[in-house]
């Protein structure tokens, strides 16, 4: 860690035992320096110290020992260089492996699970260096590089997540080739939905493989079973991963490079150099989404993007001008209730599968008839082409894909059974037309069973005075104008459904209550998971927030948006339907000291940079411009991939388009995140939500809330914290702990720079939402940060019993009104 310093002289450093020829272990007697390095016991790597290509830095790295051209796999303190020779790897009280520099400060170490006694470092045959116990011959580690990988990926190393710990291992490229910080891209196993290996640029997608079809991924056919490497695909409850083995005595590897090229390289003895075995991206139809929702990329045709069969472009205009990006429809739009079918397309790369449901025993057949019992699913295929196993269904729109002259597994997608009659083929044409009536056939008996049901319903309701006529014209009382009426459709879930899918709200499947109600997890019928708010008798809030969130949310569209599915209006009941997210909320993870480990730098900026963007869209992309008046961490939910979505917007406001700011008599938010014109004044405009997002992003880095705060050497709460510390040029001192090893210092210190900027006490003064999205992601100079607001000292004690009183149940309460 940057700034501590190690209580010895420097002198005694040289002390040490220096290693010398042929030693494969560092010990609390022994480290590297200067030219020295140790060597695995095979002697196919060795650690030491290097320059990268024409720098003059000096880093600390593992590269292959018995090839002529350095190759290295791994660098320690890529982001923070040594200027000079002066470092030193050793092992430090109580047993941590460190890189210390010429003034005794470490700049880098590790984080170690566990403890022991007597502590060394090794250097594997794989090149994986471990930390572990010296009487220790399992295979127990408290500490490995194979977890921290950065550009390359080495044999026997996993590429992917641990669900229960949370790691997550991905390449990330270089800057340049002279300097090994982290660059722009990023090769990971992403596991939301089915898993596929993902290539990004910051976060833009760039290329994907496809899905594991049990050979390979079905966006790579010419990765074929061979002579030179096992691979594969390892998914359990535990983790998920993709690996590779190599058979002696060849030596490969893979990599992401500073250009965004993945490269897997064999290296070849008698040319005495790496050769490169297989790229990508290789062309332009391994670009993500080249060519929109529902298109066909065909690298042999000119121009490469297409639609699919049956499938016209949603825009003749732009696509015969070249823009693809709006994709391609049905020729014939679906009709599920009058009996839609499958039909069957050859040799194509799988759709993107972050949209989709998995089951690995079902037959084909029964993947069909799921699909087929969905109006939602767009799509089926099976998981294992190796015996036609499993089942992989997709919802809504079909993402890049493209089309092989050969190989490729088979996808059904869902056509109007119209469109079946048309299939090309007359081997096939009577097999087709039979499929079409007994798809008619299902149809009608589908649609004769609803009726006899819809009626039996209505009878009973004709019966009775119910609760849900009520709520439907309060809530669509005052809303005359017609765009405001379109904009209060949702989907509506009967109550049956409901409850069948959270277990009749079993306490089981009760994710947690704020102040709508409690929130359950339930899993519809074909397999989505969905999170349900209850609208509980007892809530401090009712029908207006109800509406207010469905007016502010119902048609928004964003990934770093929580999306709203539908609602629930039915006798006693009212809830609110969303998608499902994994992880919970953000501050699960960064307030708690087990959480906050999972959550490393990248993680980290990756959130703060997808709030950013949300609330970007909510202040000026959206349909109306929203301000949120809530935003704090428990009301960022986490996907499975730890990407952010803002939600609860219970007490959100829209404005008209010209429309900046509002005063209001009744102050409503919660304490440590409310800005000072609104806690004030009653005044409140985006300016209030950039405020918010500012002591956001403190706490994100910190760890800390800035409620309660407490330092030992003043009373000032985080706010004001950060604020001296940024002021004397010790904003590194506001680090969390727990990310030390993987922040990437100029991305920390331009986070903390920037939420100053969003706290400083005049509205005028802080940073619009556009502003700091291009702040956050450029490198260029930001302006002198102010004081920022609420920066008083206060009583602790007394400040934490006011707050804990009003806010004891965690909920966003009315604080007092406004001026």
């Amino acid at each position: 860690m940057e700034g501590l310093k190690i209580p010895f002289l420097l002198s005694s450093l040289f002390s040490i035992l220096i290693i010398s020829n042929a030693v494969d272990t560092i010990t609390k007697t022994q480290s590297i320096t200067g030219n020295n390095t140790i060597v695995s016991s095979g002697g196919s790597f060795e650690m030491g110290f290097f320059r990268p290509g024409n720098s003059q830095n000096q880093y600390l790295g593992i590269w292959y020992k018995k090839i002529s051209v350095k190759t290295v796999v791994w660098v320690a303190n890529r982001e923070i260089p040594l200027i000079n020779s002066s470092g030193v790897l050793t092992i430090i009280d109580p047993g941590i492996l460190a890189l210390i520099n010429g003034t005794g400060t470490v700049i880098w170490s590790v984080n170690v699970t566990g403890s022991t006694q007597k502590p060394i470092a090794q250097l594997l045959d794989s090149g994986n260096l471990v930390l572990k116990d010296a009487n220790d011959k399992s295979e127990h580690f408290l500490w490995q590089s194979f977890d921290y990988p950065c550009d390359t990926h080495l044999p026997g190393m996993k590429l992917g997540k641990n669900f229960e710990t949370g790691l997550e291992r991905h390449l990330s490229s270089w800057k340049s080739r002279d300097d090994p910080a982290r660059g722009e891209f990023t090769y990971r196993c992403d596991p939301q939905g089915y898993p596929q290996n993902i290539l990004s640029s910051g976060y833009v997608d760039v290329f994907r493989t496809g899905p594991w079809n049990g050979i390979g991924f079905s966006g790579r056919p010419n990765l074929k079973p061979n002579p030179f490497y096992t691979y594969g695909l390892v998914y359990s409850k535990e983790e998920v991963y993709y690996h590779y083995e190599l058979p002696s005595p060849v030596v490969s590897k893979y990599d992401v490079s500073y250009d965004g090229i993945v490269r897997r390289w064999i290296w070849v003895d008698q040319k005495q150099k790496w050769d490169v075995y297989q790229s990508f991206p290789q062309d332009n139809c391994d670009i993500y989404k080249l060519c929109g929702p529902n298109g066909n990329c065909n690298i042999g045709n000119s121009p490469a993007c297409g639609c699919l069969s049956k499938f016209v472009p949603q825009n003749e205009t732009e696509w015969r001008n070249g823009d693809y990006s709006n994709g391609c429809v049905r020729s014939t739009p679906l009709n599920c209730s009058k009996g839609d079918g499958f039909l069957k397309y050859s040799r194509y790369k799988m759709p993107d599968t972050r949209n989709s449901w998995f089951d690995r025993n079902m037959t084909l057949k029964e993947c069909e008839m799921e699909c087929f019992k969905n109006c939602s699913c767009t799509a089926y295929t099976n998981l294992d082409i190796t015996d036609g196993s499993g089942c992989l269904l997709w919802f809504n729109e079909l993402i890049d894909m493209r089309e092989f002259s050969q190989d490729g597994p088979d996808i059904y997608i869902r056509m109007a059974s119209s469109e079946l009659v048309r299939q090309v083929g007359s081997n096939g044409k009577k097999r087709e037309i039979v499929a079409v009536t007994l798809a008619f056939l299902i149809g009608f008996l589908l649609l004769g069973i609803s009726l006899i049901v819809y009626l039996q319903k209505m009878k009973r309701k004709n019966s009775q005075v119910n609760r849900e006529g009520i709520l439907m014209h309060n809530f669509e009382q005052g809303y005359t104008d017609q765009s405001q009426k379109e904009d209060l459709e949702l989907p509506l879930f009967g109550l049956a459904i409901i409850a069948n899918s959270t277990h009749n709200f079993s306490i089981n499947n009760k994710l947690g209550e704020g102040g709508f109600g409690p929130v359950y997890k339930g899993i519809l019928e074909g397999g989505q998971e969905i999170a349900v708010k209850r609208l509980s008798k007892n809530s401090s809030q009712g029908l207006d927030e109800f509406k207010n969130e469905v007016i502010c949310i119902a048609k928004l569209q964003h990934r770093n948006l929580v999306k709203l599915l539908g609602c629930c209006i039915q006798g006693e009941e009212t809830m609110l339907i969303y998608e499902y997210m994994p992880n919970k909320s953000l501050d699960y993870f960064i307030f708690d000291q087990t959480g906050s480990t999972l959550l490393d730098w990248p993680k980290r900026f990756h959130i703060i940079n997808g709030i950013a963007r949300g609330l970007l869209y909510l202040h000026q992309d959206s349909r109306l411009r929203i301000i949120h008046r809530d935003l704090k961490a428990s009301n960022i939910l986490l996907d499975i991939a730890m990407t952010p979505k803002i939600s609860d917007f219970g007490i959100a406001r829209s404005f008209g388009e010209n429309e900046t700011e509002a005063n209001t008599n009744k102050v409503v938010g919660t304490y440590g995140y409310i800005s000072p014109e609104y806690a004030t004044d009653g005044l409140f405009s985006v300016k209030s939500d950039v405020f918010s997002f500012g002591v956001l992003v403190l706490e994100i880095v910190s760890g800390k809330k800035n409620k309660g705060f407490y330092h030992s050497g003043h009373r000032l709460n985080l706010l004001g914290h950060a604020w001296s510390l940024y002021k004397e040029g010790k904003s590194l001192q506001l680090i969390d702990d727990a990310v030390w090893e993987s922040c990437y210092l100029t991305e920390v210190l331009r986070s903390i720079h920037v939420g100053l900027l969003c706290v400083q006490e005049s509205p005028e003064d802080r940073p619009s939402m556009s502003s700091v999205v291009v702040m956050l992601s450029s490198e260029g100079a930001l302006p002198q940060a102010k004081q920022p607001g609420f920066f008083t000292e206060r009583n602790v004690l007394k400040a934490g019993f006011e707050e804990t009183t009003i806010m004891a149940n965690e909920i966003t309460v009315t604080m007092f009104n406004g001026r």
